[in-house]
């Protein structure tokens, strides 16, 4: 602010060999219009930030004049007599395409693109997770591109990002650099498509705009998976997506016996060894085979075997005499 009236607001004076600069705007009371520790004798203590009505503005040289509407500034400050004023009104493609790119609203895009791409990842063939995530993804693109911020290149990024994680989850075991480097790649597709560079050249991003681009990709992606986290937790019970999950109970009471409870009531049971215990083998209980594993050492086949114990999904055996 300082700079700014010290370079603006002042006259040169020449009279002969002399140079002489008269103050419009005095330096000091545009310093301390941002800095509250700043005093100006008469006007301002410490600790307060200055402040003008619009009278002590003109009064003090920081405005040029008084006006009640745009008319009187063209005709009476601007000495201007003849000339057509043209009133821009925002059309409805035009309040479409602000709203498309507020912050809130892409977002929420983006939460719906992450939201999305899970369920289709966990349910595929569905297809209305997979529709929902395109269509975000084309409201949240679109706009961008035809005010040109979005380039090719940082779509094709953002694309090659979902390729990665989508290899990650169904080709590659674990989460390792394929699904890192997917999550980088998608961030700084959607990050990159808000901010007016030119390749990565940033000279042309106002200040403040690289924190606010990913600030918002951030709390979107953030949204995603809280939505993801929230829906998993409805699915199977509640909702719309209670279709596409088994509901279905495997009761006791209706037939169904886990591997474990059945293979613990053989504990006590006598069969023969199906083949060589090595020590470990197959046994033959009630014409059913079982792997099984000899507590004694070898066991022939063909020799009877009594069921000692079940433990950690494995049966162990002995002879039947001992």
């Amino acid at each position: 602010m300082r700079a700014t009236a010290e370079a603006q607001g002042k006259d040169t004076l020449v009279n002969g060999n002399d140079t002489t600069y008269k103050w419009r705007r005095d330096p000091l009371i545009a310093e301390a219009m941002v800095d509250e520790r700043t005093v100006v004798p008469n006007l301002i203590d410490s600790g307060k930030t200055l402040t003008f009505t619009a009278l002590e503005a003109q009064q003090y040289g920081y405005c040029e004049g008084l006006a009640e509407s745009v008319e009187e500034v063209i005709t009476r400050h601007l000495a201007i007599g003849e000339y057509e004023l043209i009133t821009y009104e925002p059309t409805v493609m035009d309040n479409l395409r602000g709203f498309l790119m507020s912050s809130v609203f892409q977002g929420i895009l983006i939460m719906l693109i992450i939201g999305g791409i899970y369920f289709e990842l966990q349910t595929p063939g569905v297809g209305f997770p997979l529709i929902v995530s395109i269509t975000a993804a084309l409201l949240y693109f679109a706009p961008l591109y035809i005010e040109g911020l979005a380039a090719n290149w940082e779509i094709i990024v953002f694309i090659i990002g979902l390729v990665l994680i989508a290899i990650e989850i169904f080709v590659i075991p674990g989460f390792g650099i394929a699904g890192i480097s997917g999550i980088v790649l998608v961030v700084a597709g959607l990050t990159l498509s808000l901010l007016e560079n030119v390749d990565f050249n940033f000279d042309g991003v106002e200040t403040g705009g690289v924190g606010k681009a990913l600030i918002t990709v951030i709390l979107g992606v953030g949204l995603g998976f809280a939505l993801v986290l929230y829906l998993s937790s409805r699915i199977g019970s509640k909702g719309i997506f209670r279709n596409i999950a088994l509901n279905t109970n495997l009761e006791s009471s209706q037939g169904y016996v886990s591997v474990e409870m059945k293979w613990k009531d053989l504990v006590g049971r006598q069969g023969i060894a199906h083949s060589d215990l090595r020590p470990s083998g197959k046994i033959k209980i009630d014409g059913q085979l079982y792997d099984a594993v000899s507590e004694g050492g070898f066991i022939a086949a063909s020799t009877s075997v009594r069921v000692v114990r079940f433990e950690m999904g494995q049966l162990y055996v002995a002879e039947a005499g001992n």
